[in-house]
């Protein structure tokens, strides 16, 4: 048993005497510090971590000849990575005491308006990212150097790998600039970035990160500088260090002139007059939390005014004047039942835990992701373990560790689990093809297959044919109504009003929404056909080059390659699905049951190539998956977060921070009517 089961052991025994038990934390606090800051590959939930530190905090606090300078309640990260050049920071970079609660903070408020009682006083509130804590040193407005905040005082000189972030500008825009200036700030992955970063490594076969901080504090710290070069990292910068000729009067004034300089600082970030403000905003991003480009896990509280922060002063390891609230984690200890594994639409095989119910992000899960068997043999998770379950936003919920000193005896005896050989659905074989991750039920008609590519054909982003769920999709197999896709253009009046919970009104419903879907383009037809590798936007990729279903099918692999946007795995895998004689015998089918085979998306249309655009807001006219498919039609990209790389950003009403972010980046920002006129002629008419 390693330390954390050591410790979680003496907490439950009496005899443990305090001295004894600050020892056993303080031991185990350093181990679980190092994996975090050090391996990037933490073994606990930050949850778990925080409830550590507050235990020995309070028994430092009851008992103070047992706290030391040495204990990790007094050290900020951790000591630097021996492979990088250590370097002194002009000033620490201390860490920031937590409230979790509203007692919690509101007792900091108190000790905060007490110690500046007379005093007029204001607050800057701002997102607490969840990235990786870094200085940049300007000296005459060059970018001289970046540092690791490593364990406060020293930390690692990362210069070469930050020179390649595009938010870091090499010379501040000012006209006469500072003879230094130190910023501190968060080097961020992009969520959107970072799903689809996870999403290609799981398809290479490569391990997933467990969340953005992890993936950006692995690409800072690559000895390639071309590799960090290669990840889409950001900024955001939010505190002050060394300076020399630069004197701003408070934090928010000190953030307006950084942003005039060119350093990147947040649009959510604001200066309210009131406790009861700072609480308002508390609460308006606890309820959007997900709305940034950024994860973030709270928020950041600081006393405004310089003079007002100098007579709180500090205690031996954070400030008294900035308090960080945390929302509650988005990860989560509970057990895992069982591994099962689901059949999809194509055949892919993924591997899935049965949890005990548990609350993670607003939402009780039962069940979670664990992606392919490579994952699932990385991560060694086992019925009966202790598991830590993550979820974000409206990304799947995953299992990111076990908990190694909750693993019971009998399931460490037991050994690691087993991918199955065979289908559990139909018996046959799992295969898995050369150079995939993914492992296949090698049955084209598997009945769990077929079962989630009728309920995949009918759904919205495909044909969209109403009535047709999962639980009617599944009564017409049992029934033996349908054996294919094509079947559904051939169901019989009389033969659904023969069947349980079907009426008149029903059945007409259904044969009415089946017969609706004729009328889908084909690049929806393309998406229903369950072909590995195409989605929405491949899909519209092709039907924007081909024009047709009979021009795609009779087109090779290198043609469907030549397509810009589609690679050589996409282009080999719609090949062999038109290759195939059944898919074409199922194709010939549904054209025979009379489906659309053309589109209306412009063939050589490429108005907005190399565009990228951003929505927010509500549109009139457009729901937003029909103003994405607009801007793709075009040639254009459309991404969640701004940043300089954004050709404009679309803001219907109420648009959110978007639009002050692009505002501050010089972004243009346009209307409804001047995005209409842009689809229209590509010319840009800001609003």
């Amino acid at each position: 048993m390693n330390a954390s089961g050591r410790a979680s052991g003496a907490r439950g025994r009496a005899d443990v005497s305090p001295r004894r038990r600050v020892a056993e934390l303080r031991a185990e606090i350093e181990r679980h510090r190092y994996r975090y800051f050090i391996l990037d590959d933490p073994e606990i939930s930050d949850e778990q971590f925080d409830k550590l530190v507050r235990e020995l905090r309070e028994l430092e606090e009851s008992h103070p000849q047992l706290d030391h300078r040495d204990s990790p309640t007094h050290k900020v990260g951790a000591p630097p990575d021996p492979a990088f050049t250590a370097v002194q920071h002009r000033q620490p970079m201390l860490s920031l005491d937590n409230a979790f609660d509203r007692d919690e903070f509101q007792a900091w408020l108190d000790r905060v308006e007490r110690g500046l009682e007379g005093t007029r006083n204001r607050y800057t509130c701002e997102l607490k990212i969840d990235g990786v804590a870094i200085s940049l040193s300007y000296v005459d407005g060059w970018f001289e150097r970046a540092v690791t905040r490593g364990d406060g005082r020293t930390g690692e000189d990362i210069t070469a790998n930050a020179r390649t972030i595009a938010a870091i500008p090499p010379v501040l825009e000012l006209d006469e600039p500072p003879a230094l200036l130190e910023v501190r700030g968060e080097v961020f992955y992009p969520v959107d970035a970072f799903e689809e970063m996870n999403a290609a490594r799981e398809e290479a076969g490569e391990p997933r990160f467990a969340n953005p901080r992890n993936a950006a504090s692995g690409a800072l710290r690559q000895k390639d500088p071309r590799i960090t070069a290669s990840r889409p990292l950001s900024l955001v910068c939010h505190g002050m260090g060394a300076v020399e000729g630069f004197a701003p009067d408070s934090h928010s004034d000190f953030l307006r002139r950084i942003a005039e300089a060119g350093l990147p600082t947040a649009p959510e970030t604001r200066t309210v007059d009131t406790p009861d403000d700072v609480w308002a905003f508390i609460e308006h991003w606890r309820e959007h939390r997900h709305d940034p480009a950024y994860e973030i896990d709270g928020v950041v509280v600081k006393v405004d005014e310089y003079a007002n922060q100098r007579r709180l002063g500090y205690t031996s390891s954070a400030p008294r004047w900035a308090l960080a609230f945390k929302y509650p984690p988005e990860e989560r200890e509970t057990l895992l039942h069982d591994i099962k594994v689901n059949v999809g639409r194509t055949g892919k095989v993924t591997p899935y835990a049965v949890l005990e119910p548990v609350l993670v992000a607003g939402s009780t899960i039962s069940t979670a992701t664990l992606h392919n068997e490579d994952q699932l043999a990385m991560k060694d998770v086992r019925p009966g373990d202790t598991v830590i379950v993550r979820k974000a936003g409206d990304v799947i919920p995953e299992v990111v560790a076990y908990v190694p000193a909750k693993r019971p005896r009998q399931v460490e005896e037991a050994g690691p689990w087993r991918f199955p050989d065979s289908c559990p659905f139909c018996g046959s074989p799992i295969e898995r093809l050369e150079g995939e991750a993914a492992s296949y039920c090698a049955n084209i008609d598997c009945p769990n297959r077929l079962l989630e590519s009728i309920a995949h054909f009918a759904s919205r982003g495909a044909m969209d044919i109403e009535g047709l769920g999962y639980e009617t999709t599944k009564q017409l197999l049992d029934e033996g109504l349908v054996q294919d896709l094509a079947d559904i253009y051939h169901l019989d009046r009389e033969a659904l009003l023969a069947l349980d919970r079907f009426g008149e009104r029903k059945a007409d419903n259904l044969l009415a929404g089946i017969e609706a879907s004729k009328t889908q383009p084909l690049e929806r037809l393309l998406v229903a056909l369950n072909i590995r590798h195409v989605g929405g936007t491949v899909a519209r990729l092709l039907a924007r080059a081909f024009g047709d279903l009979e021009r795609l099918r009779a087109a090779d692999a290198e043609a469907i390659e030549a397509v810009s946007g589609i690679g050589p795995i996409v282009a080999r895998a719609v090949r062999a699905f038109f290759d195939n004689e059944r898919n074409a015998a199922l194709v010939d089918k549904l054209v025979d049951s009379g489906v659309r085979t053309d589109t209306d998306v412009a063939r050589g249309a490429s108005t907005l190539e190399g565009w990228t655009v951003v929505l927010t807001g509500g549109l009139e006219g457009f729901t937003r998956d029909e103003a994405k498919e607009q801007v793709e039609d075009r040639g254009g990209k459309v991404t969640s977060s701004v940043s300089k790389k954004t050709s404009v950003v679309v803001a219907g009403a109420d648009p959110g921070t978007k639009v002050d972010k692009a505002r501050a980046l010089d972004v243009p920002v346009i209307d409804e009517a001047a995005f209409v006129k842009l689809l229209e002629t590509g010319e840009l008419a800001e609003a």
